[in-house]
């Protein structure tokens, strides 16, 4: 495939600054160092740093936006997520925000109900929300269905939590509206898992940015691009390990 560096980046500057970055430096506060390669032919294609030879081959070669959102421990629920670009020059960092995830931390193999974020990487293709569409270019499911309220795990409110998110496609079928209840894979693997705005506490699962951070990804993100996220505690990313 083409895809030019200046059309991937045509809609980028605006909404990442809304995030407080500049594209074309390094995002305050990012690693951008790269990991090991990725083996796609030759040369290889190194990585960002933090994902490891177990992970890298799952990024598929033509992905040129990658969220890497790396967990603080396997049994934590905070994260970093940084935003990363690929060019004919590698990876390049573009944005952080700090994240939320599982309340019981992250597995790699994630069950129904467990309170686990699934470790792996994913593509991401589907997006909704109570609110408008706030600019994206993936298909946008604008729906009442979308409003919650009550309290979450720690007792914070949940009202505009769903405001915009973003389907991480695990165990769902992409294309689809991220409300779609459909599981490919079974229910017993669970299913529903989003990045949506953080509500000030632990997920079931999902993966939450602060809003200002959901919206400058939404208006960056670019279907052309195939982008993905990369997620899981730091060991079982770099490490390459598998967690229970």
């Amino acid at each position: 495939m083409s895809i030019s560096r200046r059309s991937l980046f045509l809609a980028a500057p605006a909404a990442l600054a809304a995030a407080g970055t500049v594209p074309g430096a390094p995002a305050s506060g990012v690693d951008t160092q790269l990991g090991p390669p990725m083996v796609v032919g030759a040369p290889p294609l190194l990585m960002p740093r933090g994902i490891g030879p177990r992970w890298a081959p799952e990024v598929p070669p033509e992905s040129l936006q990658m969220l890497l959102v790396i967990g603080e421990g396997r049994e934590d629920n905070h994260a970093k997520a940084s935003w990363w670009e690929r060019d004919a020059d590698g990876w390049h960092a573009r944005a952080a925000w700090p994240a939320r995830n599982g309340q019981r931390g992250w597995s790699a193999a994630h069950r129904e109900g467990d309170l686990h974020t699934p470790v792996g990487v994913f593509t991401l293709s589907d997006a909704g929300g109570l609110r408008a569409n706030p600019g994206t270019r993936l298909p946008y499911d604008h729906s009442e269905a979308y409003a919650i309220d009550g309290t979450g795990l720690s007792g914070e409110p949940l009202a505009g939590t769903f405001d915009h998110v973003l389907a991480i496609d695990y165990n769902r079928v992409p294309g689809s509206s991220p409300l779609d209840e459909r599981r490919p894979l079974g229910d017993e693997l669970g299913g529903g898992i989003w990045l949506h705005i953080d509500h000030g506490g632990p997920t079931h699962g999902c993966v939450t940015l602060p809003r200002e951070g959901v919206v400058a990804l939404l208006r960056a993100l670019d279907p052309a691009a195939h982008p993905v996220v990369a997620m899981g505690d730091a060991a079982a990313l770099s490490l390459g390990g598998q967690v229970s």
